[in-house]
């Protein structure tokens, strides 16, 4: 569980000292170093789909899992339920949006924004995941350098009420990581490995997303995180033999 206690308290210091030192941080400074988050994102990316086992599995979840998602409207329903998120969080440590500069519906849309990244992201699903089925917690780690900085980015603008975010996402992490531990059992390296790999994908679109290279609807392709693993036994018990 180390990864999932550095991440969330790398976003609680990421608030606070964003919110300390926001006067300091200038537009050119945040905007080129989310450039290099998502240089870091896609290269996590890239070193978990070497480790890919059954490529058409694979290939078979990301396009299921992702039409899955857009046809249940998926990436609509995370907003709304950051949105849901945003109301007592305000409420708890006001509104902060005339401080900041910003309209009312700016604030709310980068405060929901800030919800759906630190609590929903692919990073974030894939690591817990892979956390509690691998003991893993190498990707975790790894966002936790990148969200620090991320949250104290978002803390320019929504000030500590970034911090509060945490307490949600602690609640989701949790969820995923004991989730994934009743999983393990009933997998094998093979589909661990392709799960991985599906996981790469999702890093490598979140980095595209970040670096605004292109927007991939990355919370429509969480379902083929869900898919990967029995279509990669699937493959391996029905297919294989077949062939």
């Amino acid at each position: 569980m180390i990864g999932m206690i550095v991440n969330v308290a790398a976003v609680v210091f990421g608030g606070i000292l964003g919110t300390l030192f926001s006067q300091r941080l200038s537009t050119r400074f945040t905007t080129e170093l989310n450039k290099v988050f998502g240089v870091c994102a896609m290269g996590m990316g890239i070193s978990s789909i070497p480790l890919m086992e059954n490529m058409p599995a694979v290939i078979l979840a990301m396009v299921l899992g992702t039409a899955l998602g857009l046809a249940c409207h998926l990436g609509e329903w995370i907003s709304r339920g950051g949105a849901l998120m945003e109301k007592p969080i305000s409420r708890l440590l006001g509104d902060r949006s005339a401080d900041s500069g910003l309209s009312r519906e700016e604030y709310l849309s980068l405060l929901v924004t800030a919800i759906v990244l630190f609590c929903s992201s692919g990073t974030g699903i894939y690591g817990c995941l892979d956390a509690g089925m691998t003991g893993n917690a190498t990707v975790l780690l790894s966002k936790s350098v990148l969200d620090l900085f991320t949250a104290m980015v978002f803390a320019c603008n929504l000030g500590a009420v970034t911090s509060l975010v945490a307490v949600p996402q602690l609640a989701i992490f949790l969820t995923l990581f004991f989730t994934a531990k009743a999983i393990y059992p009933l997998t094998t390296p093979a589909m661990i490995d392709d799960f991985k790999a599906c996981g790469g994908f999702l890093l490598i679109a979140t980095g595209c997303r970040i670096a605004k290279i292109q927007d991939f609807p990355v919370a429509d392709m969480i379902p083929a995180m869900v898919l990967v693993m029995p279509l990669s036994a699937l493959w391996v018990n029905w297919v294989i033999p077949m062939l």
